[in-house]
């Protein structure tokens, strides 16, 4: 991803003809949209906000089109309200709800639709998020109090990745699947998918054992969303610092046992992926696996030439005549 209004994607949705990506807090204002890609991750259009928004961590996509942007991080942990940015199909901004939770601030940075079109909020809390849902209807002008509907403990892991044990002890991002069945939250390290049933979303993180898929070493991993068609992960990296700094790169995860659905527009394509669709990284540490066994490899062939350079010279030496001969 080259474009350089987009180095701190924080959030990110598939559409059947590319993706919606918001970036995490900026101070630069051609930054603070939301963009609108196609599948070659080249910007076709962005969406200003109507005021500026403070701390944009992520974002989810109901069935219907409708963008939520969640407003929800606060590092410092000093908000008195949190909020959830509402684009509806064809709208030219979004509209502001504020929301408060119940137990004083939190930092967040995943966002998640239930069954219902409801939107949750999970926590950043190290070990053991929280989830908070509206207590009523979100009403654009107010504070809609929050209420804690449940938490879940992460899982143990030890998947690499730059921040070490903190890194797998945090939630930075969430994704439902395109059909509703599933649920995806991701830490630097892991994501856990768990398995949802009539949409209630909510049970299903807190009751439910999740699939845990390694996403090892990337940079600085805080997105996560469904393929259109279910049956991939792609996640995206913030742009690490530094002029050198590679360009962050959209990676997609094949699930296993997943067989293609249709999306919600039938005949939709899906992006386009290479046929080998591991990670580049995968692919190359691959490779970097395999150098012992082709240096071996490449000494005994030298060694047999060696061998048979000096057999021949050999026979060469034993068939030259001798000088008394002339």
């Amino acid at each position: 991803m080259e474009d350089e209004r987009l180095p701190e994607v924080s959030g990110l949705a598939a559409t059947d003809d590319g993706y919606v990506v918001v970036n995490d807090s900026s101070d630069v204002d051609n930054r603070r949209r939301i963009f609108f890609l196609d599948r070659d991750c080249a910007v076709t259009r962005t969406v200003r906000y109507p005021s500026r928004p403070r701390d944009t961590e992520d974002l989810a996509r109901a069935p219907d089109g409708t963008i939520w942007v969640g407003d929800i991080g606060d590092n410092d942990r000093v908000r008195e309200t949190a909020a959830l940015w509402k684009l509806s199909p064809g709208a030219k901004s979004p509209v502001l709800h504020r929301v408060s939770y119940p137990d004083g601030a939190h930092d967040a940075e995943a966002l998640l639709l239930s069954g219902d079109g409801t939107p949750i909020i999970v926590t950043k809390d190290s070990g053991t998020p929280g989830l908070y849902a509206p207590a009523r209807g979100l009403r654009a002008g107010q504070t809609t109090p929050l209420r804690r509907v449940g938490q879940f403990t992460l899982p143990r892991s030890s998947t690499s990745n730059p921040f070490s044990i903190f890194g797998r002890q945090l939630v930075t991002g969430g994704a439902v699947a395109p059909d509703g069945s599933r649920v995806v939250l991701r830490t630097y390290a892991d994501a856990l998918e768990f398995d949802v049933t009539d949409g209630d979303v909510v049970r299903a993180v807190t009751q439910g054992t999740p699939r845990v898929i390694p996403l090892p070493d990337e940079p600085q991993g805080e997105t996560v969303t469904y393929g259109p068609d279910g049956t991939a992960l792609l996640t995206l990296s913030e742009k690490a610092e530094g002029e050198s700094a590679a360009d962050p790169v959209l990676l997609r995860y094949p699930l296993a046992d997943r067989e293609p659905k249709p999306s919600s527009s039938p005949g939709a394509a899906t992006p386009a992926v290479p046929d080998d669709t591991r990670p580049d990284r995968d692919r190359a540490a691959e490779s970097s696996q395999d150098l012992p066994g082709r240096f071996v490899g490449a000494v005994a062939l030298t060694l047999l030439l060696l061998v048979a350079v000096g057999g021949f010279a050999i026979w060469r030496a034993r068939r030259r005549p001798s000088g008394r001969g002339r």
